[in-house]
């Protein structure tokens, strides 16, 4: 039989699991480049990356700490928050519109010495925000909106599911802008990653046909990394075990109502020839 804990016990057991997660961390200097005030932001060390799994979208999950918990970076003096990649890459005008849209109306917040994904997803809507109003490339608020997708996952509920499809859908079309707009590589993705990844984000919203478009452009285009055209294969494999269910679901229901009740189910999605016939 499972130990029950009294509250006294859990709470040394979240002191003591708090201290080892501040035993991974330390304190970077930042400088804003739109105040110029410096501050200490909190950083994982890279001894302290332990993955566990990663998912078909490129999310990476981990043990001991979650380094997404601590990549925005944000100045609690004016406001001007960014993924820790591009805080420091603002042009003069940008810095004026921060200052103009942001830093006039921010209220300081105070954070614990420890991140949750309650608190990283405030961030990442903060670091959002502000390259809303810098009108940054598609790629940076594609792969913001991406990582606030991957935090809604952690969560694991049907409201957090419903945001994280909003914010893959967010991230589809800035990376499909992205594609045909700007130079390679996109946040540190080749060509061919941001085709896979395309690929699966239409599959993970729904367009099952969108997506083995891209997944056949990475399988049949050279000098693609063979396990990313594994993995396109693994994908492709799985959207036609997905729509093979869905017809068999679907005979199901014709094959158990009457054709005076007849009644297709409109979210049972068709494939193969007919598909092109009956949108």
């Amino acid at each position: 039989m499972d130990k029950i804990l009294n509250p006294s016990e859990d709470n040394v057991i979240k002191q003591e699991r708090e201290q080892a997660e501040k035993s991974f961390l330390y304190s970077k200097k930042v400088t804003c480049p739109v105040c110029g005030h410096t501050f200490n932001s909190p950083t994982v060390k890279s001894s302290a990356y332990r993955v566990t799994k990663k998912d078909s979208d490129f999310f990476i999950r981990y043990s001991l700490i979650n380094p997404y918990f601590y990549d925005v970076w944000l100045c609690n003096s004016c406001g001007y928050a960014a993924m820790k990649r591009d805080f420091d890459s603002l042009r003069g005008g940008e810095i004026d519109q921060v200052k103009t849209s942001i830093s006039s109306k921010w209220h300081a917040r105070t954070y614990p010495d420890i991140y949750d994904v309650n608190i990283a997803i405030e961030r990442y809507k903060l670091s959002l925000l502000n390259y809303v109003i810098i009108n940054a490339k598609s790629s940076k608020k594609a792969i913001n909106c991406l990582k606030l997708a991957w935090m809604y996952r952690l969560i694991d509920t049907p409201q957090a599911s419903e945001m994280e499809l909003k914010f893959l859908k967010q991230a589809l079309d800035g990376l499909s802008d992205a594609y045909y707009s700007e130079s390679f590589p996109l946040c540190g993705m080749d060509k061919y990653s941001v085709m896979y990844l395309i690929g699966e984000l239409y599959r993970r919203t729904g367009h099952s046909e969108d997506s083995l478009i891209w997944f056949s452009n990475v399988i049949t285009t050279p000098n693609v990394k063979v396990s990313l055209k594994e993995l396109a294969r693994d994908m492709k494999d799985l959207i036609k075990t997905e729509d093979k269910k869905a017809d068999l679901l679907a005979s199901d229901n014709v094959n158990n109502t009457s054709n005076e009740n007849l009644v297709i189910p409109e979210k049972i999605k068709k494939s193969g020839l007919f598909s092109k016939f009956f949108k």
